[in-house]
């Protein structure tokens, strides 16, 4: 059985899908998935298809529900390389992808977490104590 590698960048996961999936393999990648994102503590998750020629409702359905799932551990699915085939079955199948980012490319992946985690550093730097560690020192 084909064994989809997942790669650790920094807080990000790649999961790069080279082979077709059946059922079975697509549950065990999901379970791999989420065991990963507990692991490394990982922030996002980023699922290339772009060599998957189809996707079924299962298949859809699975993404959504990882995307749901990783959601719940503070992580975000982004998924690049639909292929206008694969977008059109999704559409006709009334698929919606709910909680499940796109980009065009793994580069435009890229950018939006970078984004994401700016946009989260700005927050925590906005909500933490104005004073200074050395004011916090004297006290």
């Amino acid at each position: 059985m084909a064994k989809i590698p997942i790669l650790k960048l920094g807080s990000t996961l790649l999961v790069s899908i080279q082979t077709e999936l059946h059922d079975r393999l697509a549950s065990e990648l999901q379970e791999e998935i989420l065991a990963s994102i507990e692991k490394n503590k990982s922030k996002a998750v980023i699922i290339d298809i772009t060599a998957l020629e189809i996707v079924d409702s299962f298949i859809g359905r699975m993404l959504t529900n990882t995307a749901e799932m990783a959601a719940l551990m503070d992580a975000e699915v982004i998924l690049v390389g639909i292929s206008p085939a694969v977008a059109i079955t999704l559409v006709e199948l009334g698929m919606e992808l709910k909680g499940v980012k796109t980009a065009l490319d793994l580069e435009s992946a890229l950018e939006i977490i970078n984004d994401n985690l700016s946009e989260e550093n700005d927050a925590d730097f906005f909500s933490s104590d104005p004073k200074s560690d050395d004011e916090r020192d004297e006290n």
